[in-house]
């Protein structure tokens, strides 16, 4: 899975999650960092939301599920 198929994932479900667009959800997201697997090998993504304090926290809730299901990504 590439970064942005990962971003696209995340978008989808915080719609389905909590409504919204996908335009907002992207801006509050932000984009996904991808680092090498030889510094971070349990999970290479991370994000940085920028969204009010609420949407944050929606974030992050998902994030922890998705760091889960998705640990390794690919640039892109």
């Amino acid at each position: 899975m590439t970064a942005g198929e990962l971003q696209d994932l995340l978008i989808n479900a915080l719609v389905r999650k909590a409504g919204g667009s996908k335009r907002d959800w992207r801006a509050a997201l932000g984009p996904v960092r991808v680092y090498g697997t030889d510094t971070h090998p349990h999970c290479n993504w991370s994000v940085a939301p920028s969204g009010s304090n609420g949407e944050n926290a929606i974030i992050e809730r998902l994030l922890d599920d998705f760091r889960g299901r998705h640990p390794l990504v690919t640039g892109g």
